[in-house]
């Protein structure tokens, strides 16, 4: 397969993991465990749910972020290929 095709596929497969891992582990913790929805008063249950969940948020972001921030670097004379901020 061609390098940059793969290089693409990489950082898709990383963004789909990254977001997915976050749905789960809030949703879980969320709604099986009954942290999301605030019954009689808050507890403190729902204060570290809702915490984590605009942490985890904010570093699935970043994480994207700084992924597909970093630019491709190919070179046509060899099949190495890179996806850091500087070439091999």
């Amino acid at each position: 397969m061609d390098p940059k095709i793969t290089a693409y596929f990489i950082c898709i497969v990383r963004s789909l993991s990254v977001v997915f891992l976050c749905l789960i582990l809030d949703s879980t913790f969320g709604i099986m465990y009954n942290y999301a929805f605030i019954q009689n008063k808050i507890s403190l249950g729902n204060v570290l749910f809702y915490i984590w969940f605009l942490l985890s948020t904010v570093l699935c972001i970043w994480y994207m972020i700084r992924l597909w921030g970093k630019p491709f670097h190919f070179e046509e004379d060899k099949e190495d290929v890179t996806i850091d901020s500087k070439p091999n």
